[in-house]
């Protein structure tokens, strides 16, 4: 995990700094979670009717008297449901860059169709998330709490008075878990999982995952690395607890893995280097953090950076530490890493 994601977790109170104002009159208006219990049935047109009910990975069921389509969702979980079909009234969460395009989080969404309620960590406008009507606020989780990724510790009590929440996980599992877990939501949102767009798209991630396999069996001594560039600090994951680094580690790809102790400063997730000491690991490949938090490989000016063997190489790739977790968007992160690992030389 970068250095992005694991700084919000423990400097929450730091860095969540925005926050909305009370909501007065508006808080007392609103429902609960308390909707009445029962399935989602499906029309003959396939979409689907009836009373909801879906249980997340925090084990919370969520009951509605009806399927949700005023839906409020994290940026990257938005712009998975996208891509099953189903829309959102508005997000939170990194979905502009700072010249107005879309973030890489927004994937296929037209960003003009739905009301940003925040575009950085902080940032949730709780007056305009309730004048949306809410039914349901869909987002990712990264640890074992729970923790709504991206909602404001300081008004998520205001929120969840609003409508009732739901969280995928995208903690201490492998990719796929989690993108089946996506698809089952979006189902039961009235997506068509038989659909060929669907089914096409799984087809092509399981092909795309065999042919990372067979690359990483026929290279085994070829290390990669995951890293994240900030103007300061050089981070490197490991590959425990990334749902990504630990599909593709169980597909059997090596990683540069820093010790336990190192990684305890980063909760768990990365090591911090100083750009002296960026050399600390012999990597063959390094996979760097594509999120518009970070710096990108090109912008790197340090010249220790410069210097590393797979820089020097042309051995750097993309990754994407939250990748939208729709079959159709990770079948590129697995494709692009299998082909790095094909045409890789050892240079480390």
């Amino acid at each position: 995990m970068s250095h992005a994601r694991a700084t919000h977790l423990t400097r929450r109170g730091i860095l969540a700094a925005g926050g909305a104002l009370g909501l007065g009159a508006v808080l007392a208006a609103c429902g609960d979670d308390d909707a009445k219990s029962g399935g989602a049935d499906t029309e003959a047109s396939g979409k689907a009717s009836g009373p909801w009910t879906f249980k997340d990975d925090r084990g919370t069921t969520v009951k509605l008297d009806k399927v949700p389509e005023n839906i409020v969702a994290f940026t990257g979980v938005a712009a998975a449901l996208f891509d099953y079909g189903i829309s959102v009234k508005g997000v939170f969460g990194p979905t502009k860059t700072q010249d107005g395009k879309p973030d890489v989080q927004a994937g296929d969404m037209d960003i003009t169709k739905v009301k940003v309620l925040g575009n950085v960590w902080g940032q949730f406008n709780v007056e305009q998330y309730a004048a949306l009507a809410p039914e349901v606020l869909i987002t990712t989780t990264f640890d074992s709490a729970g923790t709504l990724w991206y909602v404001p510790e300081e008004s998520k009590d205001k929120i969840a008075q609003l409508a009732p929440s739901v969280a995928i996980s995208a903690y201490d599992r492998k990719l796929d878990v989690s993108l089946a877990r996506m698809l089952e939501l979006a189902e039961s949102l009235g997506a068509d999982a038989a659909s060929a767009k669907v089914t096409d798209a799984k087809k092509r991630f399981e092909e795309a995952s065999a042919r990372l396999r067979a690359a990483a069996k026929a290279k085994p001594n070829i290390k990669v690395m995951a890293g994240s560039a900030s103007q300061d600090l050089f981070y490197v994951s490991g590959s425990n607890l990334s749902l990504d680094l630990e599909y593709f580690k169980a597909l059997g790809v090596n990683f540069v893995e820093p010790p336990e102790k190192a990684k305890a400063q980063g909760g768990g997730w990365y090591e911090s280097l100083s750009w002296e000491n960026v050399d600390k690991y012999d990597a063959d490949i390094i996979m760097m953090d594509d999120r518009s938090s970070t710096i990108q490989p090109a912008d790197i000016t340090e010249g220790t950076w410069k210097k590393l063997p797979a820089v020097k190489a042309g051995q750097v790739i993309a990754r994407s530490p939250e990748p939208i977790l729709s079959y159709a968007k990770c079948v590129a992160l697995v494709e692009d890493l299998a082909e790095a690992l094909e045409k890789a030389k050892k240079v480390a």
